[in-house]
């Protein structure tokens, strides 16, 4: 709290009291009390499904709170929808983008507030006001690209002008940063301070304690719907804010592990993880030579070569966009590979002879996509229908013709108690789920089934750190069991603290690859700069391992 509010000067921008809500016999909420000072940027953390989204929801309109009250500058008020939110100066940025994907962004921001019949007269007035609120805040943008052209970072900054050109004063960003490159997030923050020195009040909703300890002043901790710690940023620290979140001291984990699972940075590499696991074994998975273009002729892969052996963990890091996503779904089977090969124990996979997702899961590969709504789930069906998707023939939804539903429910409840899903409702839409939760019951889908190889994207992109921490554990056990799993991530911290062996991609290549028994800041810069494409690693002739007589070389 400021000290003028304490003294009775200007009160707090936003000041919530006793806010309690419920869903069925979910209590998302209860008796939550909250104050964020004018001018200032206020994290607020906790575990997926710790009440985070469903607080700013209320304070959005988005729900109705049962209990409690609201006040916006000392003024009680009510707000029983987004455009009573709007009249009071809030404005919000949601995770998932609110855009529409063919609309310019001039169009895009007029949507919903275009001043009157009269398109061009409002989109003129539009127009100047971007450019004001453009140099004002630093957040520059062509008005006239098409917004499904634009990188996810400046279509963030579009939702930020929408709020803006609406009078927002107080702007809640939802775990802002999910889809964002390093750099991007770097912008961003400049963005918020710039927005803060200009007296906007900023609520900042994210699991990353890097970026709480970055960029807020203060800090509040939620677990399991009440608000049960607030800290100056100065005067905490994320292992603090960790242990406050998960309600216990985050388990002794090795330091890289810890790094990963916390936000923070190394501090200059950390200690080497222990090795206390069999040798990796022959390959699972080879690929040679994969080149792939997208349907506007724009190479998305280009020569791309490597090896999954069973028994470990190969990183794939690198800027996103740079053909990650394409070579997961070239691997997956979602889309075909126009050149090269993929080896699966015998099966060769080609152009003259693709593989659907249905053979490779018979194969013994399993897939946890990087972007869950448009690949891992569906969300209006129910958690027990999404837990069994891709699976829905086998014994775990009956006998194989007609679903049971007996079957599924207790399939969904097991998966639930041994991942931790919450709220532990199997019937429940998967909608009505935190992200954080979809994730883990997308991750026990996939494990659950016993893959010889597992291809997983961002896997803990929006998750809390109890949650990372479980992830984190649970492929690290399926890699001891002998699982061959390919790890792509944005997060260098989470390639570092889980893979034994790390590849780097730049502009649809394999640029480099290195193994990871010890790596320190010196090595950790230059997989920095070759993710950048500025270097190439080039790694010592003894440590580089064999490639197989038949396949080649396992380098690009």
């Amino acid at each position: 709290m400021n000290p003028d509010d304490r003294a009775g000067g200007t009160p707090p921008a936003v000041r919530l009291s006793g806010i309690s809500k419920r869903f069925g016999a979910v209590q998302a909420n209860r008796d939550v009390d909250l104050e964020v000072a004018r001018g200032s940027i206020h994290g607020i953390i906790g575990e997926n499904g710790a009440g985070k989204s469903t607080l700013v929801s209320i304070l959005y309109g988005f729900y109705e709170a049962d209990a409690g009250r609201i006040e916006i500058d000392g003024h009680v008020v009510a707000i029983r929808s987004s455009a009573a939110a709007i009249a009071q100066g809030i404005g919000m940025v949601h995770q998932h983008f609110m855009l529409v994907p063919t609309f310019t962004v001039l169009e895009n921001v007029m949507l919903g507030a275009e001043g009157g019949p009269l398109l061009a007269r409002g989109a003129a007035e539009t127009r100047a006001e971007l450019l004001d609120l453009s140099t004002a805040y630093g957040l520059e943008v062509d008005p006239d690209a098409k917004v499904g052209d634009l990188a996810v970072g400046l279509q963030q900054r579009v939702e930020i002008l929408k709020a803006l050109r609406r009078g927002a004063r107080i702007l809640i960003l939802d775990e802002p940063t999910g889809v964002l490159t390093p750099d991007e997030t770097g912008r961003l923050f400049d963005i918020l301070r710039g927005l803060r020195r200009e007296g906007v009040t900023i609520l900042l909703i994210t699991h990353k304690l890097r970026e709480i300890m970055a960029v807020t002043d203060r800090v509040s901790v939620m677990r399991q719907g009440e608000m049960v710690a607030h800290r100056e940023t100065a005067s905490t620290t994320p292992e603090e804010l960790a242990e406050l979140m998960v309600g216990r001291r985050v388990a002794a984990m090795p330091r890289r592990e810890l790094v990963a699972a916390l936000g923070v940075d190394a501090g200059g590499g950390g200690t080497p993880r222990a090795r206390s696991r069999p040798q990796p074994n022959a390959g699972a998975l080879e690929v040679r030579g994969l080149g792939w273009r997208d349907a506007r002729g724009i190479t998305r892969l280009s020569d791309v070569s490597l090896t999954l052996r069973e028994g470990e963990i190969l990183g794939l890091a690198g800027v996103a966009g740079n053909g990650q996503s394409e070579l997961l779904d070239v691997l997956s089977g979602i889309a075909t590979p126009q050149s090269g090969v993929i080896r699966i124990g015998e099966r060769i996979i080609n152009r003259d002879r693709p593989a659907g997702p249905a053979e490779l899961r018979a194969l013994g590969l399993a897939h946890v996509p990087e972007d869950r709504h448009r690949r891992g789930v569906v969300l209006g069906f129910t958690a027990q229908e999404n837990a069994v998707l891709g699976y829905q023939h086998g014994p775990a939804a009956g006998d194989g013709r007609l679903l049971s539903p007996a079957a599924l429910a207790c399939h969904c409840a097991a998966l639930m108690k041994r991942f931790d899903v919450r709220p532990a409702a199997p019937g429940l839409r998967m909608s009505g789920f935190s992200g954080g939760n979809q994730q883990k019951l997308v991750l026990a889908r996939e494990i659950e089934a016993e893959p010889r190889i597992l291809l997983v994207g961002q896997p803990t992109r929006g998750v809390d750190i109890g949650a990372i921490e479980f992830i984190h554990g649970e492929i690290l056990k399926l890699r001891d069991q002998g699982c061959a799993i390919l790890l792509v991530s944005v997060e260098l911290d989470e390639i570092l603290a889980l893979a034994d062996r790390v590849a780097v991609m730049n502009a649809g290549r394999i640029v480099g690859e290195r193994r990871l028994s010890g790596i320190d800041a010196e090595d950790r810069s230059e997989i920095g700069l070759m993710m950048a494409g500025i270097a190439r690693i080039r790694e010592p002739a003894a440590a580089r391992p064999a490639a197989s007589p038949e396949a080649g070389s396992a380098e690009a």
